[in-house]
């Protein structure tokens, strides 16, 4: 480990995670006009955001930073992978890593993995649907999209509510840090699709406000100390493939998973690709 990412990584083990986060939501939700139309100009200089590409171009339509932050896209502008057996890339961003989930464990990076048991809140039953299946870790930069889009298209089950710390998901961290999702606060969703259980798990890091979905509004915050469930039976939510189903109010990291023999991943899908919400990542064995 380089003396950099040392200098990086450490100070975050004693950190106030959610202290820290906490402040970020007061100022991203600040609705003092000059202060977040220059905090909205300084992020889209200094990490080249593509505003061209939003529904609403004027910083004005945004009554806040966190408003601009999860905006919507020009009708249009992410076309959703249409093949019937085509897996949909849930959001815009940087493969962290994709493969095999091999005896219950995800790799993370060199020397690092988690099992998919911890990722997913200790419980056995859920776990065992993901055994030698496969996963997709997915990071979304302050430049990207940040609404988290399906997959495929499923019929909600069930939403896990597990609480941890918020260490950063960037690169340095990332190898640096063992467990790390395994760690962070996290919020799995378990869906039924034709090909099968598959898990979206939206990752908290630091700076993260709070993490939401389309059925239930704000997950997170509050910060807890036991994990929360939600079954869903009667009623449950159905989603079609590329209908949103969460957001993340700052950055972070969604992971994907899927049962045994029931998905490949595309070939070119490794470590540091970039990809785009909607295309094709994969495809299932229907």
């Amino acid at each position: 480990m380089t003396l950099k990412t040392l200098l990086t990584v450490l100070p975050q083990y004693v950190l106030p995670h959610h202290f820290l986060s906490g402040l970020m939501a007061k100022l991203t939700h600040c609705e003092h006009t000059l202060f977040k139309n220059q905090f909205i100009r300084l992020i889209i200089r200094l990490y080249g955001v593509n505003i061209s590409e939003a529904k609403f171009q004027s910083l004005d339509h945004y009554p806040s930073f966190n408003h601009f932050f999860t905006r919507e896209l020009k009708e249009g502008a992410r076309p959703i992978a249409a093949d019937a057996n085509a897996i949909a890339c849930p959001a815009d961003g940087a493969v962290s890593q994709a493969g095999a989930i091999k005896d219950g464990r995800i790799f993370q990076a060199k020397g690092h993995d988690y099992t998919a048991l911890e990722l997913l809140g200790g419980d056995a039953d859920r776990a065992k649907a993901f055994e030698n299946g496969s996963f997709t870790t997915i990071y979304l930069s302050p430049k990207d999209y940040h609404r988290l889009h399906m997959p495929l298209a499923g019929t909600l089950k069930e939403m896990v509510h597990i609480p941890g710390r918020l260490f950063s998901v960037n690169n340095a961290t990332v190898n640096a840090v063992p467990n790390l999702f395994a760690r962070n606060e996290r919020v799995a969703c378990i869906f039924d699709t034709e090909a099968g259980p598959m898990a979206l798990v939206l990752v908290g890091a630091i700076f993260v406000s709070s993490v939401e979905t389309v059925w239930h509004g704000v997950v997170t915050p509050p910060t807890i100390s036991e994990p929360r469930f939600w079954q869903y039976q009667d009623n449950a939510p159905k989603l079609a493939k590329g209908e949103e189903m969460g957001r993340f109010n700052m950055g972070s990291t969604i992971i994907v998973l899927f049962g045994k023999d029931k998905i490949a991943w595309d070939e070119t899908l490794a470590a540091g690709k970039p990809v785009k919400l909607g295309e094709q990542i994969g495809h299932s064995f229907l």
